[in-house]
């Protein structure tokens, strides 16, 4: 049996890595793009969904709405890791949880994933610890802070039960991502850092999180649901 995946976004960068590395496998295959390309569907409810059992979005915030409306109505499940969601579009994300299995992250990388549990180590440090988050990313990256650094800030907050500062979001060049988590008290500082070396990684790490969930039940999942 082969599984069918749409993906969305085809013609950006993510989704040119995310074609490639499907096309190695043997199981999988891409049978339908939307994206700006030759041969790539314009819209996506265009899609055939009959030629679909699982979709891959990395497209943009003002599309993601349609694509999750669109996987709700044929039931298809989603894997996305489209940034700069709104709140509402979060919400619809959770919504749409009870009738198909969806995994969302603001970042695919497994390393991150693994970040966002250590940073929960950080709780018994709250009282005499002050924290920051810090990111580097490219100098075309649109969001700032970006959809990861958010995602740390959050978890961040959570386990030390306080407000930390803004996150700090440095642009400049081609790097790829670098998030660090610093923790610092008058007499020592914790440095965790994170630093992608290129695009693949989150190819790499959407690819593993279509084939962790397809077959799963209806339901909301992580990227962090991989490394149990």
């Amino acid at each position: 049996m082969t599984v069918k995946v749409a993906l969305i976004g085809a013609s950006g960068r993510m989704g040119r890595e995310i074609d490639a590395l499907i096309s190695e496998e043997k199981q999988w295959r891409v049978s339908q793009k939307v994206g700006h390309g030759v041969g790539e569907i314009e819209s996506v409810d265009q899609l055939n969904p009959k030629e679909v059992d699982i979709v891959i979005d990395f497209s943009t915030a003002s599309l993601f709405s349609s694509v999750l409306a669109w996987c709700t109505k044929h039931k298809k499940p989603l894997v996305s890791g489209t940034t700069g969601l709104s709140e509402k579009d979060l919400e619809s994300l959770e919504s749409a949880s009870s009738s198909l299995p969806v995994l969302w992250s603001a970042n695919m990388s497994l390393g991150i994933a693994w970040l966002s549990e250590i940073i929960k180590q950080l709780a018994p440090l709250a009282a005499s610890f002050d924290f920051q988050i810090e990111e580097v990313h490219h100098n075309k990256k649109i969001d700032s802070p970006s959809g990861t650094a958010k995602h740390l800030q959050q978890v961040l907050e959570k386990y030390v039960d306080a407000e930390a500062p803004q996150p700090l979001a440095i642009r400049g060049g081609g790097v790829f991502g670098i998030h660090k988590v610093w923790a610092m008290s008058d007499e020592e500082v914790i440095t965790v850092e994170h630093q992608a070396l290129n695009r693949t990684v989150f190819a790499k790490g959407a690819v593993k999180a279509a084939k962790w969930l397809y077959g799963k039940p209806n339901g909301r999942y992580l990227i962090s649901s991989l490394l149990s």
